[in-house]
């Protein structure tokens, strides 16, 4: 009895101080998909959610492309270019899992990969990797981008919002340092961000040209508010900034 009303002093104290309560881990083990494969937006959903948390996706039927996020459980790690878009760097998901979300930050976007929670949520953090597409166009270069050097990066920038659209906060997170290329799971902490309704990710690099960035504009993204962070060895690529 003792213990059940610490934990209910706990909750309340929680939302009455912040207006808000953690949101559940969302590992996206419990979107359905076949073995070896992705889902892209093609249905024409406009979106997925799980655990309560809403992804953005839009989806061109006439040019066959998509922004926002994407799903996927491809295992392949040696698959390079456009086509290993939805492959995650590690092969698997975040903790051996099966499932990751894949974000792709379209320079023809009208909105960047957006993550709408329900009510203001109070965030741990998530872990990110690079997509293959990336990965491998940072190490080697290819057609459209350059091998990456000592000077330069691959940003991932996420931006929180609360209920009333203004926002609370950055954190900043570099998918690559000059030749130190992610190419694992690794957790960045967001609860910088406060109290937040909605995210938003861009992505940013040192290879530009007339059109743009020229680096794959792709992340992977797992186990989005993991309540245990205890394998966080993220401290030299991050960057926190309100």
């Amino acid at each position: 009895m003792k213990l059940l009303r610490l934990l209910v002093f706990l909750f309340l104290t929680t939302f009455l101080t912040t207006g808000a309560v953690s949101a559940q881990t969302v590992t996206f083990e419990d979107l359905t998909l076949a073995a070896e494969s992705f889902w892209n937006g093609s249905d024409g959903a406009g979106g997925f959610e799980s655990k309560g948390a809403i992804f953005s996706n839009s989806y061109n039927a006439e040019w066959a492309s998509w922004d926002g996020f994407a799903y996927s459980n491809l295992t392949d790690t040696t698959n390079e270019g456009y086509e290993a878009q939805y492959n995650a760097i590690p092969g698997m998901g975040a903790d051996d899992s099966r499932t990751y979300a894949v974000g792709y930050c379209s320079s023809f976007a009208t909105a960047p990969p957006t993550i709408t929670l329900d009510g203001g949520q109070l965030l741990t953090g998530a872990y990110f990797t690079n997509s293959n597409f990336a990965y491998y166009s940072m190490t080697k270069g290819d057609d459209f981008a350059k091998k990456f050097t000592a000077n330069d990066w691959f940003k991932l920038t996420i931006t929180g919002f609360n209920a009333n659209g203004v926002e609370t906060g950055k954190v900043e997170f570099k998918l690559a340092n000059g030749e130190d290329i992610i190419n694992k799971w690794t957790w960045v902490n967001l609860s910088s961000l406060g109290v937040v309704k909605q995210l938003t990710f861009a992505l940013s690099s040192t290879d530009n040209g007339d059109y743009g960035m020229n680096t794959p504009a792709y992340f992977c993204m797992d186990n989005f508010n993991k309540q245990d962070d205890s394998d966080d060895d993220s401290s030299c690529f991050i960057n926190s900034a309100r």
